[in-house]
């Protein structure tokens, strides 16, 4: 007889009314997504050019061009012909490596509504990691912004994969201009015969994660996702045609991409687009602009707080400010001191079926699950247990639920079939990576529940709070860092014998910086070694601290142990290795002594 260890009863909250009308708005949304298998993003998208063709869409920040949701879907029909001007069957793919703007959205959603898949690849990667990234997915086509070219070469040659390559823009190389063949494209709907069958549970993107370890793997990304993101986060946010988004994340990734463009887009709003965030210009933008909304990760709002007063800061009339990553040191000071009425804090992964929606405010929680809702979220907290990386299980073989403020890492319940509630695990391009994230038999057997890798805890009142990433990985500036990816680059160089990356926490930084302890055969040139870092890696996964060790502790198997490496951190008096600190003011590795030491830690230095 199986012995299931009986779940405790959630802890009730009693949703306030604005509370309980976002739950509603989201819920009536996404309701009728699965009763209409055959209509895309594109489609309800399309339908409000039909509607309110001359409403602006799309909006370049910094100049450049914009897009009306009529020129938005004529643009799309381009791409569409395109895709089968060029013979590309349903489940193909075209890889698109460009920096944010308004072209950007319009190819995905014109290739994915002929069948298309487009892989979004990173715009800082380079390198291996770069050519990784194209092999893995197999692309036919890849487009290239000329913004990228240069990145593009680094990759070239390792390629493995031959996939045609196109330019948008004017660039050196040789390679055809995709951006002049689309205007040889109609911007007319495919007819009948030129359709294909793509319904919501095909895949539509694939989209780059780093995972727990290696080099970055691609998430599978369906039709019915896209759509299911696009209007909750409508109904959280009760979008309307009246709001106008500011999205400075990359579009590469799932939020700036497709949440913070969607959520707006079947609403009839618009979105403003800024290639990346920038101190400087950000309330200019978001005044100038009327923006309503701002999408943010964590880290941004801490940058923002921590700027010299700006004339803007209050003039601007958001209304909302949505994201993850929001510190509670951070949160009341950005909240009070630019007037912002309302955070919407979340907690969500490409990949995963695990997400939590902060509706109520609550200061520094990443969310909860509302009583009525816990069968759509089944979410558990299971005693984790470091020795071994995994959760810990009980005298039954049996996960462990976490009890009230006890960390442990948030799983979720992957359904065997609709009636059982939840969402499903969508996986990666590789059957193996997908497996590593499952689950079995956590509370029954044969149930299998996707591993987040996230450390989090739930208070009495039910609200729930990240405490950590778990395995060989950190955030950093917003993105997930591989230490395997950074050590393999660091290997690379000439005169290292080992290299062992970890992430350490900075007082006032959102995330960890990362850091290396290294054992070079000889006298190192830290100038070279820097040079052949930037050259490998995009500047977020560079390590923002160099220990120079003589030797690293091993386990009896080998392994490096980080454990007491992370407790010295980038602390000098805590160890007699030289240690050294990747200055931006100086763009160099400087010596850090005592004295630097004092100022990293008050926030004084620039990191």
């Amino acid at each position: 007889m199986t012995t299931i260890e009986a779940e405790p009863a959630r802890p009730t909250v009693r949703a306030n009314d604005s509370a309980l009308r976002d739950w509603v708005r989201a819920l009536e949304g996404t309701a009728p997504v699965a009763a209409h298998p055959r209509r895309l993003l594109y489609h309800a998208v399309a339908e409000l050019a039909d509607a309110q063709g001359n409403a602006p869409a799309l909006i370049a920040a910094a100049g450049g061009e914009s897009l009306t949701y009529r020129a938005l879907i004529a643009r799309a029909k381009r791409y569409a012909h395109w895709a089968l001007d060029q013979g590309l069957g349903k489940g193909e793919t075209v890889c698109l490596m460009m920096p944010n703007r308004p072209e950007y959205l319009a190819i995905w959603l014109g290739l994915t509504s002929a069948g298309v898949v487009v892989a979004l690849i990173n715009t800082e990667l380079r390198g291996h990691s770069l050519a990784h990234c194209i092999d893995i997915v197999t692309p036919r086509h890849v487009i290239i912004a000329a913004d990228c070219a240069a990145q593009f070469d680094s990759a070239a040659a390792q390629l493995m994969s031959r996939p045609k390559v196109w330019l948008h823009g004017e660039a050196d190389g040789g390679f055809e201009r995709i951006d002049q063949e689309i205007e040889r494209c109609p911007a007319e709907p495919l007819s009948l015969a030129e359709r294909r069958p793509v319904t919501i549970a095909d895949r539509a993107l694939l989209i780059y994660t780093s995972g727990t370890t290696g080099l970055p793997k691609a998430a599978n990304v369906s039709h019915r996702r896209l759509l299911q993101w696009s209007f909750w986060f409508a109904g959280l946010m009760n979008t309307t045609p009246h709001d106008r988004m500011y999205d400075c994340l990359p579009m590469y990734h799932s939020v700036g991409g497709v949440v913070a463009t969607g959520a707006l887009l079947v609403r009839g709003g618009s979105v403003l687009i800024r290639d990346r965030f920038s101190v400087r210009h950000f309330w200019d933008d978001v005044f100038a602009g009327n923006c309503t909304i701002f999408q943010y990760i964590g880290e941004l709002c801490r940058y923002l707080v921590n700027a010299a007063e700006h004339p803007n800061e209050q003039a601007h009339r958001l209304r909302l400010c949505c994201g993850n990553g929001l510190q509670a040191d951070i949160w009341k000071k950005f909240q009070n001191r630019f007037v912002i009425p309302r955070i919407l804090e979340f907690y969500a992964s490409t990949e995963g079926n695990v997400s939590l929606y902060n509706v109520e405010g609550k200061v520094g929680s990443i969310g909860r699950v509302p009583p009525f809702l816990a069968s759509r979220f089944p979410l558990a907290l299971v005693q984790f247990d470091p020795a071994t990386g995994r959760p810990a299980r009980d005298a039954h073989g049996f996960c462990i639920r976490c009890g009230v403020n006890e960390t442990g890492e948030a799983v979720g319940r992957i359904p065997g079939d609709a009636a059982q509630g939840g969402e499903g695990f969508e996986g990666y391009t590789d059957r193996k990576d997908t497996e590593q994230k499952i689950l079995h038999n956590v509370f029954a057997h044969d149930d299998r529940w996707f591993r987040t890798g996230d450390l989090m805890r739930m208070d009495q009142s039910g609200f729930y709070y990240f405490v950590d990433r778990i395995g060989d990985t950190y955030r950093w500036k917003g993105e997930n860092v591989a230490t395997s990816e950074v050590a393999a680059a660091i290997m690379a160089f000439s005169g290292i014998t080992e290299a062992n990356v970890y992430g350490v926490r900075v007082p006032g930084a959102e995330g960890a910086a990362g850091m290396a302890t290294i054992v070079p055969d000889g006298r190192l040139d830290v100038a070279a070694l820097r040079a052949h870092l930037a050259q490998r890696l995009p500047a977020y996964a560079r390590p923002k601290f160099l220990r120079v060790a003589k030797a690293l502790a091993t386990t009896s198997t080998f392994k490096h142990t980080k454990s007491d490496l992370q407790r010295d951190g980038f602390d000098p008096s805590a160890t007699g290795d030289a240690i050294y600190f990747d200055d931006p003011a100086s763009d160099a590795f400087v010596p850090l002594d005592q004295a630097l030491y004092e100022r990293i830690k008050a926030g004084a230095v620039r990191l």
